[in-house]
Order: structure tokens, then sequence, then C-alpha cells
């Protein structure tokens, strides 16, 4: 059964505000693949950012350069979904500016 254009949605996190961030495209509609709900992949690893003027860090201090043990998640989602899911993950997410990206994803019908 085709469910239609789909996306996948890949986000970094510190390590612990990843299920809460989980949580929250899940109950806005991401996760779902067939008879599968909250459906996600986790990767560790270490981001690294330096806030520069203007930037209100969670984590560290404005000039200095910062590395965190981050999850990297990703999910599906369905491309109908992808506003909720985008504004969900924004509002859980602890830092001021979260990095992800979309992709969409190729129609396999054709």
């Amino acid at each position: 059964m085709n469910a239609g254009p789909r996306d996948v949605l890949v986000f970094y996190a510190p390590v612990g505000a990843t299920q809460s961030v989980l949580d929250a495209i899940f109950a806005a509609g991401a996760g779902a693949v067939g008879d599968y709900r909250e459906c996600a992949f986790t990767a560790r690893g270490t981001g690294q950012f330096r806030p520069v003027a203007g930037a209100n860090p969670v984590i560290g201090a404005v000039g200095d350069l910062e590395r965190v043990a981050e999850d990297r998640v990703e999910v599906m989602l369905p491309r109908s979904r992808r506003r909720a899911v985008v504004a969900a993950l924004r509002a859980a997410h602890p830092y001021e500016e979260p990095a992800f990206h979309l992709i969409e994803c190729a129609d396999p019908e054709h």
C-alpha cells in the first residue's frame, strides 16, 4: 500500500534530550512505518558549535567552542505532516537553533 509522499527527518540533540524530542515529533505524526509506530534510528556522536554574538546558548558560552555528546536521530514521516513535525521538533528541542534536515523520499511505485 502506498502511504503517499514521505520524508526522512534527521536531527541532532544532546543525549539527555533525545527522548523528549522524539515523543514530541511522534505525537505530531512522525515515526510510522507500515504497521509500526515510534520508529527511529539513533546513533551517538559528538557535535560541536561556537556561539557568536547574539546567541543565547543553552550549553556553553558565547565565543567558546563547545563539544557535546549528541544523538543523530532519523525518522520517517508523511510529507503532509512536515510542517507539524518540524514545529514540534523546534518546540521540544532544548537548543536555540536545532540542527536538522529533511530529505524527500522517492516514490517507490515510480
